[in-house]
């Protein structure tokens, strides 16, 4: 089996691509960016650099391939998405000319990578959020821009499995994070931006860090190891429904910062930026369906993951001040 991953430059692309390697797959890996700039580079991999909304390299890397995982978009933390939207939408033409591509090169399995920013906002607007089950997709209001994106591609896989017989998978990631993840600049999701907040208070004796909001938002949050292990188990699982893959580990952003000063041996003084994105004000994953289907569920504590992450920026930091 040849295995394509697009997005292989990027945060959970690069993880996935490794774990692929590591059990002997033959996989192709694309990004956009010039390879100097992709989080992970396995020698072991056929590692391309090229755009997938361009249908001809689109049809050019899907031939030859068994199975797809579609990663490729243009996304990052609330504060792009919010401000990108127009961005955010575009990449609806790197979902579109893959399957395309997928269906004419006769690839037998393509996954896409979802989110959970497709669901309705109404139904997250309590910081004790009810667990979000897939079918609360319906009736339809995502998130402004990035959400809608995602939400169309989902159905466009759905319609090409039902027209055209290719066999096609969903996962609507939740909020993953992890080492090797971006950590600046702009794109970065919430533990990140803590973990660099706080590792900078460190190396930099500062005494005060930003929170967005007034903290009391909250998330469940998946860390990356679980994330690469629940959607190859969902690609190869074959069934065409979208699957929350996300913790049920429900958390505030308070909380989060909590535990990164705990893991850093610090307590900091905390200036609440009201003023800032902060997204829907509660989210979490029902799981129950992925349950079902899998018979395990991301289970890796936030304390867990939260100390990998931090200990990978806090040494990236490091060596930006040393130098």
């Amino acid at each position: 089996m040849t295995v394509l991953v697009t997005g292989a430059g990027g945060f959970i692309g690069g993880h996935l691509v490794a774990d692929l390697v590591a059990d002997g797959v033959a996989v192709r890996a694309v990004d956009i960016k010039p390879l100097a700039r992709w989080s992970q580079v396995h020698r072991d991999a056929e590692n391309i650099s090229g755009d997938c909304s361009d249908p001809a390299v689109a049809r050019r890397v899907t031939a030859g391939v068994d199975q797809v995982y579609n990663l490729a978009a243009d996304m990052g933390g609330m504060g792009f998405i919010e401000s990108h939207r127009a961005e955010c939408m575009l990449s609806v033409l790197i979902n579109t000319n893959m399957l395309l591509a997928a269906r004419d090169n006769g690839v037998e399995n393509f996954f896409f990578s979802s989110s959970a920013c497709v669901y309705a906002a109404g139904r997250q607007q309590d910081p004790e959020v009810t667990a979000l089950r897939e079918a609360d997709a319906y009736p339809a209001m995502p998130e402004d821009g990035y959400g809608w994106e995602k939400l169309f591609s989902e159905r466009m896989c759905r319609h090409f499995r039902e027209d055209y017989g290719m066999v096609t998978t969903v996962a609507r990631y939740h909020n993953v994070y992890g080492p090797r993840g971006t950590y600046d600049g702009g794109r970065e999701k919430a533990p990140a931006a803590i973990c660099r907040k706080v590792a900078r208070a460190v190396l930099l004796d500062l005494p005060e860090i930003e929170i967005w909001g007034d903290g009391e938002q909250t998330r469940s949050f998946t860390f990356v190891d679980d994330c690469v292990r629940g959607t190859r188990a969902i690609a190869d699982l074959g069934d065409g429904e979208p699957i929350n893959l996300g913790s049920g580990e429900l958390v505030t952003i308070n909380e989060m910062v909590a535990l990164v000063e705990d893991i850093a041996g610090v307590s900091l003084e905390h200036k609440h930026l009201l003023d800032a994105p902060q997204g829907v004000r509660g989210r979490n994953s029902d799981n129950a369906f992925f349950r079902r289907m899998h018979g395990w569920e991301p289970s890796i504590p936030l304390r867990r993951g939260l100390e990998r992450t931090y200990d990978w920026i806090f040494s990236e930091l490091q060596g930006r001040v040393a130098a």
